[in-house]
């Protein structure tokens, strides 16, 4: 059963075909960003512990799992390395047609 942003993805995907995918998109990346999140706290790791090994501040890592930092890869990498992971991009054709009830529904693997 659709949900309301599932009606919001349909609606705007209507004017503008690629708002799906531009969607779809985003939640891949705040997965990725959920998954080192969980990975910080399971290694009991502050966000300041993280930070410093990343060369930044306690606030740019606070941005970023809390999605108001729409980061650069190379900052997600340095986050990957700092709790022990690294990033593995694959590079593929697009899907061609974006189911939008999964948009709100992803599950992040742990």
């Amino acid at each position: 059963m659709p949900d309301f942003l599932d009606e919001i993805v349909r609606d705007r995907s209507a004017d503008n075909p690629e708002f799906a995918r531009l969607v779809d998109a985003a939640a891949r990346r705040r997965a990725v960003i959920r998954q080192l999140a969980a990975r910080r706290a399971s290694l009991g790791l502050s966000q300041t512990a993280v930070a410093a090994r990343m060369s930044t501040s306690q606030p740019v890592v606070a941005r970023l799992e809390s999605g108001d930092l729409d980061s650069r890869l190379s900052t997600i990498e340095r986050y990957a390395a700092a709790v022990g992971l690294e990033v593995d991009l694959v590079v593929r054709e697009p899907v061609t047609a974006v189911d939008t009830s999964m948009v709100a529904r992803r599950k992040v693997p742990r």
